[in-house]
């Protein structure tokens, strides 16, 4: 039971983390630099839990599972944004469907090691779901246009976004985002399985 519970307690947090996560698309000025922040505590939050879950009952398919639990729960939370009056168009949250099913298939493939999905499934959310949640960004409504719609206060001097420079490694946030998520995701998919071990 308090493993169930704790199953609960984790998708629950996870969804409160990455309640906003859609939302940097709303800060124009600062949504690469969000983009990336969003991308890896996302990732955290699904591999730790999923691994958790995964590991736990032993059965190849619920880190997916409970990346549905994460959706659903993200789903109902906007939707009572939305009857408020809050933006919905542009917030898109399933992107960790596709993650956490790399992270079943790393599981399964090497028959149930724990370690290959500690290292592989760790690399493969962390490298993905950047990836995915830029498919994201692309499929939703025009950042200027939301921004404009629904505009917010002015930033202070502190807060004034630095051009970007051309060429900059940080000017490609999937890239920044793969790259951080893929080595932070390896730690959080092994305290994730330590847990079980309580």
């Amino acid at each position: 039971c308090t493993h169930y519970l704790f199953i609960v307690v984790v998708a629950v947090n996870s969804t409160l983390l990455t309640i906003n996560a859609g939302d940097y698309i709303f800060y124009t000025d600062w949504a690469w630099t969000s983009f990336v922040v969003f991308s890896i505590s996302q990732t955290l939050m699904l591999t730790v839990g999923a691994c958790y879950y995964l590991t736990f009952t032993g059965v190849p398919g619920t880190a997916t599972y409970y990346a549905l639990i994460m959706t659903v729960y993200t789903w109902i939370a906007k939707g009572a944004w939305f009857a408020l009056g809050y933006p919905y168009d542009f917030i898109v949250t399933p992107v960790w469907l596709p993650s956490a099913m790399l992270l079943d298939l790393a599981y399964w493939a090497t028959k149930k090691n724990k370690h290959s999905l500690i290292l592989f499934g760790g690399v493969l959310v962390g490298m993905s779901l950047p990836l995915f949640n830029m498919v994201n960004l692309i499929t939703v409504a025009d950042p200027l246009e939301t921004a404009f719609k629904y505009p917010r206060p002015t930033l202070p001097p502190y807060m004034t976004p630095i051009e970007p420079q051309v060429g900059k490694f940080y000017n490609s946030p999937v890239a920044l985002g793969a790259g951080t998520g893929a080595v932070l995701a390896c730690t959080f998919a092994a305290l994730g399985c330590k847990l079980t071990t309580w």
